[in-house]
């Protein structure tokens, strides 16, 4: 019986590989660029932490979690986002007793049970910075212009960043009050996921994406038009940070996001290039998430964390190519049993000193060797044979330009670092 891999995973083979390790490297550059750390965290953590941490109300804790009890009978659960792991290591460890703000920044994959689509599986990957330890919005401008810079070194040219605030407790209270009181006039042409968030979560009957309740709703009232004092001054300075940096953004006083955690900013980055959208990075503060996990008091936090497979298909929507690196330098095309057996010889020789090399291992013609060196993009290949063997000669070609020239075998390392 053929076993596949589960529904909603993916391999990742060495024809796409290169291509994570080559955006892995680069978030690794521009976050050290920004005095950010990388932190790794355990792949499951308790259920509470999401459950208190993500939220009760949200579709990941309701509906999308892998959760399952260990044998010592404790609730466990595969990470379904990056940011509540972080926090509890930050408490854990102490690292509010450390200078702040703590930045940080994580490569890790993540589990939801969603129905499985182009760009989103059951076990995918996130980018993620977070930065803990200040309530300022300059940390919120310099998130966004991490994400900003990282995704233009990509290649992305054409990219849009939308802003909103989604206030905080203070503003929060009665706002919903006069957001619950719309909706409940609404009700009767509400989803019926809306009718039951507009009591436990009013803000995300915003974010439905039923056309019918997006019809319906086109007057609902929006937290940015009803901050108090503080919220409003943060975003305004928020503004300014970024308008100072020349990064252009507008104001979406629909962006809610769907997790719990979220405080004052949140914000979006959407590609354009090819005149279909995609939303490649969200993020936002979470003031009060140290705090919620069992964390002291007034340790705030920013952060944003981005999907790599949509990274990939969106730099693919846009003919953005990352080049295979992973080149042989020159491939030993060998011609009888002598030159066969000291090959081995070479082989390891050019291995010590870092130079790529590969050989035949399946017994190939002459032809069918050559053949095979140009499948792999080989930089070079030479021919040895008993003959060259015993004249310590052999020819060294160059599979891009045709170009031979003849070398010593003994002196192959030296004359191949010549070419580099």
């Amino acid at each position: 019986m053929k076993i596949s891999a589960p529904r909603g995973t993916k391999d990742i083979t060495s024809k796409e590989s290169f291509k994570w390790n080559y955006l892995e490297t680069k978030f690794r550059q521009i976050c050290s660029m920004y005095g950010y750390e990388e932190i790794r965290t355990p792949i499951f953590e308790n259920t509470e932490l999401f459950q208190r941490g993500v939220g009760d109300t949200t579709d990941i804790v309701q509906k999308e979690m892998y959760s399952f009890k260990d044998r010592g009978d404790r609730d466990l659960t595969l990470k379904p986002e990056g940011t509540a792991g972080v926090i509890r290591a930050f408490i854990e460890n102490k690292m509010f007793a450390d200078a702040q703000p703590t930045k940080l920044f994580y490569i890790t994959p993540c589990f939801r049970y969603e129905r499985p689509q182009s760009g989103r599986q059951r076990q995918f990957h996130q980018f993620g910075v977070e930065a803990v330890g200040s309530d300022t919005p300059s940390l919120d401008a310099e998130a966004i212009s991490l994400a900003m810079q990282f995704l233009g070194e990509l290649g992305l040219k054409d990219l849009s960043v939308s802003i909103n605030s989604v206030g905080c407790p203070v503003c929060r209270e009665s706002y919903n009050k006069l957001l619950k009181e719309y909706l409940e006039k609404k009700s009767d042409v509400l989803c019926d996921l809306c009718n039951e968030r507009r009591e436990k979560n009013p803000m995300r009957v915003i974010d439905c994406k039923v056309q019918t309740c997006q019809d319906n709703i086109k007057d609902i009232p929006l937290m940015a038009d009803h901050l108090c004092e503080d919220c409003q001054d943060h975003f305004e300075k928020l503004k300014s940070y970024l308008d100072e940096m020349n990064i252009k953004y507008h104001v979406d006083k629909k962006i809610v996001r769907g997790l719990d955690y979220y405080k004052r900013t949140a914000f979006e980055i959407i590609s354009n290039d090819l005149g279909a959208q995609s939303t490649v990075c969200g993020g936002g503060r979470y003031d009060g998430l140290v705090e919620q996990i069992g964390g002291p008091e007034g340790y705030s936090g920013v952060g944003f964390g981005m999907g790599v497979e949509r990274l990939l298909l969106t730099l693919e929507a846009n003919n953005i190519e990352i080049e295979n690196p992973n080149k042989t330098d020159i491939y030993i095309v060998t011609l009888g049993e002598m030159a066969k057996l000291k090959s081995f010889g070479i082989l390891k020789n050019l291995r010590d000193n870092h130079i790529s090399a590969d050989k035949d291992h399946l017994d190939r013609s002459f032809k069918a060797q050559f053949k095979y060196s140009n499948k792999i993009n080989a930089k070079y290949t030479i021919v040895i044979g008993d003959e060259e063997l015993e004249k310590d000669e052999a020819t060294l070609k160059n599979m891009e330009t045709g170009e031979q020239k003849s070398v010593k075998i003994s002196n192959l390392v030296e004359e191949f670092k010549g070419l580099l």
